[in-house]
């Protein structure tokens, strides 16, 4: 199976090889391969869906067989990517550690990586039971683009960066660290329980996608890709916008400043709104995942193996949105994302224990939408803070990274630059048809 398509021109991707891959452990204490893992309350909000995503290298590069041996060291630590899903006992959803193997295929490329770029994704799938996949795929001009796709159940965006890091040593000859956690049962519900908020409504309800009736009548085949590069001297200026001096309730002061993040949201999402052209009595919002491991008291380790994420849900109507300020807008953001704290998680937790056989609370699939939309709302995932300097394979850093292209109108994602010169780069899914307004409005901040 080919998981890379490279679009931009008629390339020709040629499947080399395609195996499973086994872990390589050190000493002579034998592996249990007949333990299982459990899936936490978090790891069951979970889509049912695989996450791609590239690494593109220049020359020179490291041999196959050098990032294949390093991949079965990585994978000594990392089991649950060499497992299959299964059931226990009682008929729940686990991971085995049977060791079955993750899928390692090699390919190369019929030109040079500057002739395919910009690249993307057409994936498949379908009938695959192995909860990770590695393609290779070398370039005429020596150049290397790693895939890695995981499925989204065993574990999130943040312990998948993780993964790579860790590849990444293995090849190197470094010793891996830090090690991952593997302990999912640290999420013990309170007693007695304190469910202090409505979970339901949000972790339930929202999360179950459904095209809305007032959508305009567009198909899948008008989706398109757009991918915008946000200079620093952008991100200044939106940032001055935003970030002037107003009242802050909450704090009993003045706040003076806003993050990147809440700056560049902030504006995407005004964009949005103005393209698709919402009534003003729309209600919209974005939805924006929030890390647990840096919410929770005591603070869970950043290489805790599994889903650790919850959602903030700012919204507003598409009149205040249009009409409101940037800096308004950028609160209401703020605002949404400091309430989903530690005493948020902790309710989720004591909620979710509750409600574990409750349908809401099982893994979903994405594929029943007649339109992937997520109109008239917008999902952002944020990737500014992945140190992919670290993903260093034996010759330096990638030179470019790309989120999976998920072809859903309204998503983005935020990846910051490997220049290093703080830039960031805006991958986001519209129809066709308001891709010209969009372009034109998007760096307009005046």
């Amino acid at each position: 199976m080919t998981i890379t398509s490279l679009l931009a021109s008629p390339v020709k991707i040629e499947q080399v090889s395609s195996k499973l891959l086994q872990p390589i452990y050190n000493g002579d204490q034998p592996v249990l391969t007949a333990m299982s893992v459990p899936l936490t309350v978090f790891d069951r909000l979970a889509y049912n869906q695989y996450v791609p995503s590239l690494y593109a290298y220049k020359p020179p590069n490291p041999s196959n067989a050098l990032l294949e041996q390093g991949l079965q060291r990585a994978l000594s630590e990392y089991r649950e990517w060499a497992g299959r899903f299964g059931k226990d006992d009682d008929g729940n959803v686990v991971v085995l550690l049977n060791d079955e193997g993750l899928r390692f295929i090699e390919a190369s490329a019929d030109c040079t990586l500057d002739q395919a770029m910009p690249f993307t994704f057409s994936p498949s799938f379908e009938g695959v039971k192995e909860l990770a996949l590695v393609q290779l795929t070398r370039f005429t001009c020596g150049s290397l683009v790693f895939s890695f796709s995981s499925n989204h159940i065993v574990a999130d965006g943040v312990l998948m960066i993780k993964f790579m890091m860790s590849w990444a040593q293995a090849c190197r000859g470094i010793k891996i660290c830090p090690r991952p956690l593997h302990d999912r049962n640290i999420f013990v519900p309170r007693n007695p329980s304190n469910i202090q908020f409505d979970h339901r409504s949000f972790e339930m309800t929202k999360r179950k996608l459904k095209n809305d009736p007032m959508m305009p009548c567009y198909s899948q085949d008008d989706l398109v890709h757009e991918v915008l590069h946000c200079s620093p001297e952008l991100i200044a200026r939106l940032k001055s916008k935003a970030s002037s001096s107003f009242p802050d309730v909450d704090n009993g002061g003045l706040r003076t400043t806003y993050s990147t993040f809440e700056c560049l949201v902030a504006h995407l999402w005004k964009v949005i709104t103005r393209v698709r052209r919402l009534p003003d009595s729309q209600r919209t919002y974005v939805k924006i995942s929030v890390n647990g491991r840096r919410r929770l008291i005591p603070r869970v380790p950043d290489e805790y193996f599994g889903n650790l994420v919850l959602w903030a849900y700012p919204e507003t109507t598409g009149k205040d949105l249009t009409g409101e300020s940037l800096r308004q807008t950028a609160d209401t953001i703020h605002e949404a994302v400091a309430k989903v704290n530690d005493d948020y998680f902790k309710s989720f937790i004591d909620f979710a224990n509750e409600n574990l056989h409750d349908d809401g609370l099982m893994p979903l699939h994405t594929d029943h939408m007649t339109v992937p939309s997520l109109w008239p709302n917008v999902e952002v995932q944020s990737w500014l803070g992945f140190p992919f300097d670290d993903m260093d394979f034996g010759a330096g850093k990638p030179f470019a990274v790309t989120p999976s292209f998920d072809p859903w109108e309204g998503q983005i994602y935020l990846v910051r630059s490997v220049a290093g010169d703080g830039s960031i780069d805006v991958h986001v899914t519209l129809f066709q048809q308001q891709l010209a307004l969009f372009e034109q409005i998007c760096y307009n901040i005046d």
